[in-house]
């Protein structure tokens, strides 16, 4: 008899506790398999240091295939579940696909950002759910420092030197907090014009800062803020925004080139598509994290609507204290439909929270004991060392390092502004460009208004390359800091060109193998709610994916011509632009050029 068959969708807190659980509880008895977008577990309330310059990208990050053994990574992300054959269908990072089986399935897909329909917020703002959006932000704010200091008009400078963050709750009121000390710590070596300094902004429509938790830990977050200048502003929000600045409720226009999204999450567009009961997005599920009506089907974390055992009626906020809480009882009841172990109920009290604003200053509560300065540093820090899986000495000894040397700032641009746009389901991985786009260039936020207008609840966006002409994505083309016209040094390679793409009738490289990808995969979206039956989901919002190409074909035909030379006195690339192949005006390859 085969051994049975379980697939975890995502790795965040709850689909890792899930795996590493399992693993320990099956014992080579099953077949584990996870699926994310990414290698690694990220330890997301440490995200705002690693923005601020505090600790290196990898610190918060742990190995899967390290740190779990026994189970199997798949790399990819989950476009379309079919509940009656039992699979779970993928796309890779390359785009390939594929196709899992499995007789028990977890979903702990997480969350994405959260938006809001406000003019220009999706095209001028980011947010901050994953690694590549720390790093985005961190190079950013280093380059607008270094602009500001360097600027002759006063204005401009001003603009470069404000920073607006929209979203006062944990992420908001910490990226906040960091970013003020970062940025304090930068003007030192690079002097701004005499009576400027930098600006952080904190705007939320809320009437207090962090407005989800105790009411004496929002006294001591906003009491610090204000020590360190920043400029509270509560029952406030974004209007507008614009490439040169934000308009907001109470009529205010706010000069500025920065903008961070930290309004808050949403469960992830995959749950939609399935056309079981939701809650607000959630996936319902009963007190032991199973689907009614499913029994195969198990759900943890943001994507699970659980029942509040503590308070009747209620469900478990999305934190990720009960997120990692709902993996290791998820485990136990997927074992237990196996016949190892018994069922139990999740039933978790809140044992505190902590919230560090950078520097030995904090705000805490364990056990409902509230606290603040260092004690509450020293509590919060303690806690994050021992609620991580794994890189705990790097981890402390980068805090070592932070107290005692200077904090570096430089700009490492790794990662694009278009890279990491805010209205993405999939805010870990940075977008390629180039790269096929694996569904629908639409948006998934219900009710969300952009350029394109307003759009549906189900589809998972995927911009892989930036938007023309919008400010923090590809700029226009034959302008200075843009990206060079086509056959110009710097630029994309012009077809017929050494390293572009070949010209039409052409003979090409030969496709690489897999499946050919077609428009209208996917099958169509799920039956109707409370059916009780799931066809094949996709999370592109009408059905189908969008179609990629499916490889080149050869042809026959002579060489094309290598193109007409290069005009010169054209502007380098910007700072958001990588340097393509560059052709020789002597009529020989460049060293280096395919």
């Amino acid at each position: 008899m085969s051994r049975p068959r379980i697939v975890i969708v995502g790795a965040g807190f709850a689909g890792y506790r899930t795996a590493r659980t399992l693993s320990r509880l099956t014992r080579h008895q099953a077949d584990i398999t996870l699926l994310n977008p990414t290698d690694y577990f990220l330890y997301l309330p440490l995200l705002p240091q690693v923005a601020a310059g505090i600790l290196e990208p990898r610190r918060v990050t742990v190995s899967l295939s390290g740190s779990l053994p026994h189970v199997r990574l798949v790399l990819g992300e989950a476009d379309g579940i079919d509940l009656d054959e039992h699979t779970v269908h993928y796309t890779g990072p390359e785009g390939g696909e594929g196709t899992l089986s499995f007789d028990r399935l977890v979903l702990a897909a997480g969350s994405v950002n959260k938006l809001l329909p406000v003019p220009g917020v999706a095209e001028h703002a980011h947010g901050f759910r994953g690694l590549p959006e720390a790093l985005y932000l961190r190079d950013h704010v280093t380059r607008q420092v270094e602009l500001a200091a360097a600027a002759d008009d006063r204005g401009e400078c001003a603009a470069r030197c404000t920073f607006v963050v929209v979203g006062a709750g944990y992420t908001g009121t910490e990226v906040a907090a960091h970013g003020a000390m970062y940025t304090d710590a930068q003007v030192r070596k690079h002097p701004m014009r005499t009576g400027m300094r930098p600006r952080w902004m904190l705007l939320d429509v809320a009437p207090r800062v962090l407005p989800e938790m105790d009411e004496r830990l929002s006294r001591t977050a906003d009491r610090v803020l204000r020590q360190r200048g920043v400029d509270v502003r509560m029952g406030t929000s974004v209007k507008e925004a614009t490439h040169d600045g934000v308009v907001l409720t109470d009529g205010t226009s706010v000069d500025t080139r920065t903008l961070v999204w930290c309004v808050g999450v949403r469960p992830d567009p995959l749950v939609e598509s399935l056309g079981l009961p939701v809650e607000r997005g959630r996936l319902l599920v009963d007190p032991h994290l199973q689907v009614p009506g499913r029994p195969e089907l198990f759900a943890c974390g943001d994507v699970a609507a659980v029942p509040d055992l503590t308070q009747p009626g209620q469900f478990t906020p999305m934190t990720a204290q009960h997120a990692w809480r709902h993996g290791k009882v998820c485990a136990q009841n997927v074992a237990a439909s196996l016949g190892i172990g018994e069922r139990r109920p999740y039933h978790h009290r809140d044992l505190g929270f902590v919230v560090d604003l950078g520097g030995a200053k904090a705000a805490a509560n364990p056990l409902g004991l509230p606290m603040s300065g260092p004690a509450a540093g020293a509590v919060t820090r303690g806690y994050h060392l021992a609620a991580m899986p794994g890189n705990r000495v790097r981890v402390a000894a980068d805090w070592l390092l932070d107290a005692v040397l200077p904090r570096q700032a430089v700009q490492l641009g790794l990662v694009r502004s278009w890279s990491v746009p805010l209205e993405s389901s999939s805010p870990e991985v940075a977008r390629v460009a180039g790269r096929p786009a694996r569904d629908a260039e639409q948006t998934a936020t219900t009710g969300t208004t952009g350029t394109t207008g307003t759009t549906g609840t189900t589809g998972k966006e995927s911009r892989a390359e930036p938007a023309k002409n919008q400010p923090g994505g590809e700029p226009a083309k034959n302008q200075p800091g843009a990206e060079p016209a086509k056959n110009q040094p710097g630029g994309e390679a012009a077809r017929n060109q050494p390293g572009g793409e070949p010209a039409k009738n052409q003979p090409h490289p030969p496709r690489a193998a897999g499946k050919p990808r077609r428009a209208g995969d996917g099958g169509g979206t799920g039956p109707a709610r409370g059916s009780g039956k799931a066809r094949k989901t996709s999370r592109a919002s009408g059905g189908g994916r969008a179609a990629a190409p499916s490889g080149p074909t050869r042809a026959a035909g002579p060489p094309a011509d290598p193109g007409p030379e290069p005009p010169a006195n054209q502007p380098p690339p910007g700072p958001d632009i990588a340097p393509g192949p560059v052709k020789r005006t002597d009529g020989r390859h460049a060293e280096g050029d395919s």
